[in-house]
């Protein structure tokens, strides 16, 4: 699909969003993930997409696929790649470069349950999230595009759902055996 059918299909989105909102809110594909010995974990999408994730050796992992936490920070970089290029064919900018790097900093203490010296306990998730965008187009003005990467990532879902600390919902089913 080219930029014009993009910037099109957006159009119309927008057209139907701005008469009848109550067509914008929908359930997401759900995600599901299946135990598959060890520390192996199976996600799967309805569509039948699967992707096999394991832990670091140091972890009791074999280390030859990728964790979770590499998956969470692929979302992360993939979602606010994908809302900054929609949003750059909408402005009618043509990008020439759009690559986003997602880091962050975790401590293991916290997935094993390891408090701190003074018993507060350490999170088991990661710190210091950081997505490094680097951007370019011909003819269009180094503001414009600090501008473009600042509102697609305020108007991308995962990068808002962390910034924004969405609730988690738990719904425990147990069953014997």
């Amino acid at each position: 699909m080219g930029a014009q059918d993009i910037a099109a299909a957006l159009q119309r989105v927008e057209a139907v969003l701005r008469r009848r909102p109550e067509t914008g809110l929908h359930d997401d594909a759900s995600a599901t993930a299946k135990w598959d010995g060890a520390t192996r974990v199976i996600a799967s999408h309805a569509n039948g997409t699967q992707v096999a994730t394991d832990m670091p050796t140091e972890l009791g992992g074999t280390g030859d696929k990728v964790t979770p936490g590499w998956l969470f920070r692929a979302g992360l970089a993939s979602c606010a790649a994908t809302s900054i290029a929609l949003l750059a064919v909408a402005e009618g900018i043509d990008l020439s470069a759009l690559e986003i790097r997602a880091s962050s900093r975790s401590d293991a203490r916290g997935m094993l349950g390891i408090a701190e010296v003074d018993g507060k306990p350490v999170s088991a998730g990661p710190g210091d999230v950081q997505l490094h965008v680097h951007i370019a187009a011909q003819g269009v003005s180094l503001e414009r595009l600090r501008a473009l990467v600042e509102t697609g990532i305020q108007r991308s879902p995962i990068p808002t759902a962390v910034s924004c600390a969405t609730p988690l919902g738990l719904h425990i089913d147990v069953t014997a055996g």
